[in-house]
């Protein structure tokens, strides 16, 4: 690992670090679900998702410094960002055939796109197509790196 790779996973950690003790807080004071859009730098949406996903990059940064391999990172961010958009699929392709309204059209910001329901139609298409970039990053990553 470069010196430059690791200072990129190293600050990714310390943001980790500080956004965590901020989630600490804000879901004390019952703040867990409110949206904050830099926390997608880390692959949340909301506080309470860096609760988990806080630990989880210190947790990969450390095990990425241990193992001083900058392509370990990049496999486990890929990986990371699969599943996650998958999850995201899910739950927006649940949000557009429920009769339980959690997301209101008006508050996503495809909304301004379509004016409608279908803002949950493009959220869902987003994050398929955010699923299928991660997994073909993922396997060309493997290919060019094991041939």
């Amino acid at each position: 690992m470069t010196g430059l790779q690791q200072y990129i996973l190293l600050a990714y950690m310390a943001l980790a670090i500080v956004l965590s003790v901020v989630a600490v807080y804000k879901c004390r004071h019952k703040k867990a679900y409110q949206k904050f859009v830099p926390l997608f730098v880390i692959g949340s949406f909301v506080w309470g998702d860096v609760l988990v996903f806080g630990i989880f990059w210190v947790l990969a940064g450390a095990v990425t410094l241990f193992f001083n391999s900058w392509f370990l990172f990049q496999v486990i961010f890929l990986v990371f960002w699969l599943i996650r958009s998958a999850g995201e699929t899910i739950y927006w392709f649940m949000q557009q055939f429920s009769s339980i309204i959690r997301e209101k059209p008006e508050k996503v910001w495809t909304f301004r796109f379509v004016k409608n329901n279908a803002a949950w139609f493009l959220m869902q298409i987003w994050w398929q197509t955010v699923t299928i970039a991660s997994l073909v990053a993922l396997i060309f990553l493997l290919v060019s790196h094991f041939s």
